[in-house]
């Protein structure tokens, strides 16, 4: 068998096996693009469908986010955004979101590599308008890309993402949440990316699994 095959079929087990500890499994949606307007400049779109459970159509949230990127370098950005999320209960009786939220953020990014493993650091501070309360918030998310059959992530290359993420509050409860997310991802061309993935949501007293697609197109809308 080969390596390929090999770390596919273990993502397959380990996804499964995961799923199967708990009775809340959920799937996200999503979309992310990177769409350069000039040379240092870029705009972020973003679309995530996530649902209460493996089928789509039990929503629980709709986020939509955008914003201005600044690329410092080859190996660092920051951005400044805003994202609108509406949130549904499970089962609710009303066709409108319990919760409404608009949110703006800014974060710095930035990557390194160590040998054929490239790594992101994600630093994202968060202004959060809940309905009528206010809320901030502080993430830090730590990926690592592994190519599995190329040296590097181009044309062709099959790879595995990790990443680990920590919420905190800047008041009341200091720990929000924690994500570790595993996925197999293939590098359909240049542009095109696709991932699909099992990320797991720790809260207090409280966990879920979701199964993950997602979608990385990013376009170049320089005058050429």
């Amino acid at each position: 068998m080969s390596k390929k095959n090999y770390i596919f079929l273990l993502f397959i087990f380990l996804t499964t096996s995961l799923l199967s500890q708990e009775d809340k499994t959920g799937n996200w949606l999503m979309y992310f693009g990177t769409n350069q307007i000039l040379d240092n400049w870029s705009i972020h779109t973003e679309i995530q469908y996530r649902n209460h459970e493996l089928t789509p159509n039990t929503v629980e949230q709709l986020l939509l986010r955008t914003g201005i990127n600044y690329h410092l370098s080859s190996a660092s950005s920051v951005t400044l955004g805003y994202g609108f999320i509406p949130s549904y209960d499970y089962e609710s009786e009303q066709s409108k979101p319990e919760n409404t939220e608009h949110r703006i953020f800014q974060q710095l990014i930035m990557t390194n590599k160590i040998g054929r493993i490239k790594f992101e650091h994600r630093y994202r501070v968060e202004q959060r308008w809940v309905n009528d309360d206010y809320r901030n918030r502080l993430r830090y998310r730590l990926m690592s890309f592994i190519p599995i059959n190329k040296p590097v992530i181009e044309k062709g290359t099959f790879f595995v993402g990790i990443y680990d993420e920590v919420f905190m509050n800047t008041k009341s409860t200091f720990f929000d949440r924690n994500r570790l997310y595993f996925s197999l991802g293939y590098q359909v061309k240049k542009s095109l990316q696709v991932q699909l993935g099992y990320l797991n949501q720790r809260l207090n007293s409280f966990g879920k699994h979701h199964l993950q697609l997602g979608v990385i197109f990013n376009t170049d809308l320089r005058e050429k």
